[in-house]
């Protein structure tokens, strides 16, 4: 889990670290990691602690129901996607529960718990690959998702694989990706004027 590129600014291991693979082990995840995987979004922080995420699971063991959550998934993440031993869909509650208000940072919320779920499982060797190539109509017909949430997102998640023999199009997709620098995205003063701390 070696990075090519280096940052400047002093950051955790596991931040750096982390990356996206397209490639995975058929190793399966151990369950107590996947627990551990699991609280650490449940330790996330959210808007009136309303904690309005949810995921949905599907390990390869039981295969009807990895089939049936890989069926939500666009043709371009299946081709890696079906290598994977866990998939899950991310799901967010768009009210609060105590008012019944809509909840405007319920997305926010659970990308990060999501956040979290990914580090967490950094930090054991498991690397996630979030993906917004999933039809979430679909991912409510079949998981029965009730009106008041939406599927946010789907996410692989396993032990990162060997790129011998595999097909090149996984290869290149297997690439880490560089970020984008501080003074591009840190603004003072006004929209587009570059931080000071970016510098």
């Amino acid at each position: 889990m070696q990075r090519t590129a280096t940052l400047e600014p002093a950051v955790l291991d596991v931040i750096r670290d982390r990356w996206s693979p397209a490639i995975y082990s058929s190793r399966a995840v151990e369950p107590e990691k996947l627990r551990s995987v699991l609280e650490a979004a449940r330790q996330a922080p959210s808007s009136f602690n309303a904690q309005p995420w949810s995921f949905l699971v599907a390990t390869k063991d039981k295969p009807e129901e990895f089939a049936r959550m890989l069926s939500c998934l666009v043709q371009g993440n299946v081709v890696w996607a079906q290598h994977v031993p866990v998939l899950m869909i991310s799901v967010a509650r768009m009210h609060f529960e105590h008012n019944n208000a809509p909840n405007r940072h319920a997305l926010h919320d659970t990308g990060i718990a999501t956040g979290f779920l990914m580090l967490q499982a950094a930090s054991l060797g498991i690397l996630a690959h979030g993906m917004a190539g999933f039809d979430a109509a679909k991912a409510r017909e079949l998981y029965g998702i009730p009106e008041t949430h939406e599927a946010v997102a789907a996410i692989g998640l396993g032990y990162p694989g060997d790129e011998k023999g595999a097909p090149e199009e996984l290869i290149k997709r297997n690439a880490r990706k560089g970020r984008k620098p501080l003074d591009s995205f840190v603004y003072e003063g006004r929209w587009g004027q570059v931080s000071a701390l970016a510098g």
